[in-house]
């Protein structure tokens, strides 16, 4: 008997919702670090909270569609709530870091928004 796959549990792709999952995840943490040596530190705290918990909701989301969990739509929920939030503060944001990890979130968002339908 032949254990199902993630990928045939779940039938489709999920090649890009992974690497989207994983480029935010990394660009969360890059953030959070970059975020930790500005001058004004205190003033980037819900950014760096943020950063980190978008980097754990991706890595977790991650491991659900990987492995074609029964709760991964739910999980896919919270992620995509959870990196709207974080694009949202690091968007307001102008340092070079924050833009990138407000882009690399928005990717992430669409993605799993694409592969939660």
């Amino acid at each position: 008997m032949q254990m199902p796959t993630a990928h045939t549990r779940t039938n489709r792709d999920n090649s890009a919702v992974l690497e989207a999952l994983a480029r935010c995840a990394t660009a969360c943490e890059m953030c959070a670090d970059a975020c930790l040596a500005e001058a004004d530190v205190a003033m980037m705290v819900p950014c760096i909270r943020l950063d980190r918990d978008c980097a754990d909701i991706c890595r977790l989301t991650a491991a659900f569609i990987a492995r074609g969990s029964d709760h991964a739509q739910h999980v896919l929920k919270e992620c995509i709530e959870i990196c709207q939030k974080c694009h949202d503060e690091c968007a307001k944001h102008q340092h070079d870091h924050c833009q990138r990890c407000a882009e690399a979130c928005q990717a992430c968002l669409e993605a799993c928004r694409a592969y939660g339908k």
